[in-house]
């Protein structure tokens, strides 16, 4: 029986859920409270996603595991999701007919391109390096565009020459749209106990434009591909219990005043809560997927139905190069592919916590919620209970993530608005599988743009909201300090 619909934002119709009783709600909050305890792991602890938690493997499919209680049977549909996801797109026309339609700009020719091993993209290494599983987003000021159902909408348009995003990469005959240009100033940062951090502050540029300038206010926000792992999870948290933690007016006085990005759905033409992407500008993992394809890959689907992807009107070229609608596909990816990789998108595995009894992980532990982390990275959920998604339904989740928006300081500032999301505030990232990614992805760089090389560098940037745990763990002492990162790395 599914669930009476709530108002507004609440509402979530891309599930079929089943109400908790008083009884499982009590239970609930039982389980949810804050460790208070750190001589031992909580019950549970070291399974983050429930009972869709995948063992940990050693080698870089860490990430790459369909949900631990998935069926032998949808196991199955979830590797036709993941060749789909791997699936190597090729221009039009061509004997291909199943994988023609890239482009004509584009930024990967595959989803797996830019979410390598299903983990966290990189910027480029060097001049011989690409930036394939990293880009800009565009956009200008329009009040105009502010939307009328949402309170605080923030409005931009696309930049008119560049669109929304920009495309590193075009079919021949096509100019590219840029050469993403990255330049790095070092500063030094001095800890307790004489040690010294060094944090890269980096400058963007759009270089080598292809169609004459950008826009003259045109905002630009660089965006890493985050890691894969546990989506399907996130989109199950019911929409009350994160923004039961939201407190926009800080009326608690704890300096922490966590909002919810309320976004416009294309796939339901409604107001819903924001959970994907680095501003939590997406509310499903499905509108999620749709909007990479048209995007990263200029591929059409039944949510972005351009054939020529993101190429806007100035761009005759790309706008009249031939593409792959109009066979028995109707779109150049279809429904039933586009459900097919939400599937696997959903059910991409957890690994296991990693020795969550060790003295030094339980003190890291301690100091994670003393020092106040645990204030936006809150540590656990239960999803909703629902019908037909069995790997996602009434799970204790271990996340670190409260799924809310929060200033950030201007030292991560993009300056660039995002449905609610103004130029300061990121969405929390879930912390789950973070001390692997270095197995999965080869690096440890971090944060929405990959500055940070490593995860004290990550927590050093941290300003606004967080600066007071940022000041906290420079001036810990180094052992504290150290535990924290081993703490960290165990998730």
């Amino acid at each position: 029986m599914a669930a009476p619909a709530l108002a507004g934002p609440l509402d979530e119709p891309h599930l079929d859920i089943v109400p908790r009783t008083s009884e499982e709600a009590g239970r609930v909050a039982k389980v949810t409270q804050p460790a208070s305890d750190f001589t031992a792991p909580e019950q549970f602890e070291e399974r983050p996603a429930g009972a869709a938690t995948v063992r940990v493997r050693d080698t870089a499919d860490a990430f790459s595991d369909p949900s631990g209680n998935i069926t032998f049977e949808d196991e199955l549909k979830f590797k036709v999701g993941n060749g789909l996801f791997r699936k190597i797109w090729v221009s039009s026309p061509s004997s291909t007919l199943a994988s023609d339609g890239l482009g004509p700009l584009f930024n990967a020719r595959s989803c797996q391109r830019c979410h390598i091993k299903d983990g966290r993209g990189h910027p480029p290494e060097g001049p011989g390096d690409n930036a394939v599983s990293m880009f800009l987003r565009i956009s200008i000021p329009d009040e105009a565009a502010a939307l009328n159902e949402i309170e605080e909408y923030l409005g931009t348009a696309p930049d008119p020459t560049y669109g929304t995003q920009l495309q590193d990469h075009a079919l021949p005959g096509i100019p590219a749209e840029y050469r993403m240009h990255i330049a790095y100033e070092e500063i030094p940062v001095e800890l307790s106990g004489g040690e010294v951090a060094s944090l890269r502050r980096p400058t963007y540029t759009a270089a080598d434009l292809g169609y004459g300038p950008l826009h003259p206010d045109a905002m630009l926000s660089p965006r890493i591909a985050p890691q894969m792992i546990g989506l399907g999870l996130l989109e199950a948290i019911p929409a009350a219990d994160i923004l039961a933690y939201a407190d926009p007016d800080d009326l608690d006085g704890d300096g922490i005043s966590g909002r919810a990005n309320i976004v416009w759905s294309v796939e339901y033409d409604m107001p819903m809560l924001g959970r994907f992407g680095l501003k939590a500008g997406s509310p499903t993992v499905r509108e999620q997927s749709a909007g990479a394809f048209a995007g990263d890959i200029g591929i059409s689907n039944p949510l972005f139905a351009d054939p020529f992807g993101e190429c806007t009107t100035i761009q005759d070229a790309c706008q009249t190069a031939p593409h792959g609608d109009g066979d028995d596909r109707e779109f150049e990816f279809d429904a039933e592919g586009l459900d097919l990789v939400t599937f696997y998108s959903r059910n991409l595995g957890v690994p296991a916590r990693r020795d969550p009894g060790a003295p030094e992980v339980l003190r890291g532990k301690q100091v994670f919620h003393d020092t106040g982390c645990a204030s936006c990275h809150r540590p656990k959920f239960v999803t909703h209970r629902l019908d037909g998604q069995p790997e996602q339904s009434f799970q204790l989740i271990w996340p670190h993530t409260d799924m809310l928006l929060h200033d950030m300081g201007e030292g991560l500032a993009d300056n660039r608005p995002e449905a609610r999301a103004n130029g300061r505030e990121w969405r929390t990232p879930p912390l789950w599988g973070i001390g692997l990614t270095e197995r999965v992805s080869g690096h440890t760089y971090f944060l929405h743009d990959g500055r940070a090389r490593s995860l004290l560098e990550a927590v050093l940037w941290h300003g606004g909201e967080a600066q007071t745990a940022r000041d906290t763990v420079a001036a810990m002492p180094p052992e504290d300090r150290a535990a924290l990162i081993t703490y960290l790395e165990s998730l």
